[in-house]
């Protein structure tokens, strides 16, 4: 099974983007297409379909660029605009499958998407054909291990600020996006990852992300044989920083894929 999956970043930026609307720094005004970060996503590929994290608002974007034709299952880190507002773009999704679309979040999350999208929800809008709207299934999650197209999803919570994340691990793998503080109970579910997908958000520090040092130092902890960066700010230019990391500390960049 771990020889079939597949990670895409769809997008590795932090909630503006890079370039960043208004800014004519070094790194905004490159040329280096690893320097322009859609808001961060990832798609994970298995034997019996497609996993998304999060549908930020470059969604649709995000996916003719890697030619995704069909996601079967959606996963919810937590409910920030740059993490959720592209979920209308889910609608062809549900008339591919003849069915509507399993998505995974928690309480608090779900009831973002109820207030946010109430059409997709009105009884009233059941019988709209196909690809007019989301149609989704709601699974309610917590901390507990649970399934998605056959693979046992871990979820590791975070902490962003005053808000509840989740990290999300799948075997080796973690993806911990937007967090500031990882519990020590999550370093406990974060043993024997071997690839560690890790919030850095700019050199200094902030009070909603990991700074690069702070990132550095989870990695430390965790002990994985290759982490990456996301979630970054145009603070990182990519030539200039993957240069000074450890060798097994790279930085992600949009379109890249990892096996796992």
């Amino acid at each position: 099974m771990a020889d079939s999956r597949t990670l895409t970043f769809l997008g590795t930026g932090t909630s503006v983007g890079v370039p960043m609307i208004g800014c004519d720094c070094p790194v905004c005004t490159s040329t280096n297409p690893r320097n322009h970060r859609y808001r961060s996503s990832v798609l994970i590929g298995t034997e019996r379909g497609k996993i998304l994290i999060d549908t930020t608002p470059e969604l649709r974007l995000q996916l003719l660029r890697e030619k995704i034709m069909l996601v079967h299952a959606v996963m919810f880190t937590h409910y920030h605009a740059d993490h959720l507002f592209g979920l209308d773009d889910l609608r062809l999704f549900p008339k591919y499958l003849n069915g509507p679309l399993p998505v995974y979040c928690s309480a608090e999350v779900e009831t973002v998407i109820r207030n946010a999208f109430p059409y997709v929800f009105r009884s009233e809008y059941e019988d709209m054909p196909a690809g007019a709207i989301p149609k989704l299934v709601m699974r309610r999650i917590d901390s507990e291990p649970f399934e998605v197209l056959g693979e046992t999803v871990t979820p590791i919570p975070l902490i962003h600020s005053r808000y509840n994340v989740f990290g999300f691990r799948i075997g080796d793998l973690a993806y911990c996006t937007d967090t500031n503080y990882i519990p020590e109970s999550s370093y406990e579910r974060l043993e024997g990852v071997k690839t560690f997908i890790i919030d850095a958000l700019r050199f200094k520090p902030h009070p909603a992300h990991f700074s690069l040092d702070e990132a550095l130092e989870s990695i430390r902890r965790v002990g994985p044989e290759t982490a990456y960066l996301t979630h970054m700010s145009h603070d990182f230019d990519y030539d200039k920083l993957s240069a000074d990391l450890p060798s097994h500390v790279k930085m992600a960049y949009d379109g890249l894929q990892i096996t796992f």
